[in-house]
């Protein structure tokens, strides 16, 4: 119900911490935090109780099964563990709306789907979830799809009970690629 075009800068910066948490596809870790803390680094921000951060981010890396490196720094551990723990980060404070820019851009299919299954799960208590992806198996897993060509909406799928939603999803990729314009 408030414009975020008439916010200050200070309650755009609070808007932005309190309610977005983002998936950079290059997952902006910091090196000199183990991974602990770069998941937690939202909620000591906003001052929360140093255990209550403990407990949120041993929660979330339990359900991205990255608890075994929370120790580590992000030097020391895989692409894909970098990009749970990038997830991990922007699903702690339970925001409002989740910005995910190729979540699954640097995990191999079992971990995607595991990733893809989180999602859906949180999805299904009230997160809101907007994905960017090229992955014909990220996007048929979502409940309604924006195809975009040249900064354009080009098409619309919506999810409904029983269907392949994987072959609308890539049939109307298909389609787009060829030039042709598919509708919902």
């Amino acid at each position: 119900g408030v414009s975020i075009a008439d916010l200050s800068e200070e309650a755009l910066a609070k808007f932005r911490r309190e309610r977005l948490g983002f998936v950079f596809q290059d997952f902006n870790l910091l090196d000199t935090l183990t991974i602990e803390e770069n998941i937690g680094l939202a909620l000591s921000l906003n001052h929360q109780d140093p255990g209550t951060v403990q407990n949120q981010v041993r929660e979330v890396a339990g359900k991205l099964g990255i608890t075994d490196i929370l120790a580590k720094f992000p030097y020391q551990v895989s692409g894909g563990q970098k990009q749970r723990t990038a997830c991990a980060r922007a699903m702690v404070a339970g925001q409002s709306l989740l910005l995910a820019d190729e979540p699954t851009g640097a995990l191999d299919s079992r971990s995607a789907g595991e990733l893809l299954d989180v999602f859906q799960k949180e999805n299904e208590k009230g997160q809101t979830i907007l994905m960017v992806t090229h992955s014909v198996q990220a996007a048929s897993r979502a409940s309604r799809v924006l195809f975009l060509r040249d900064g354009k909406l080009a098409a619309e799928l919506r999810r409904r009970p029983g269907e392949d939603f994987y072959q609308q999803v890539a049939d109307s990729l298909a389609a787009l690629g060829k030039g042709g314009r598919k509708s919902a």
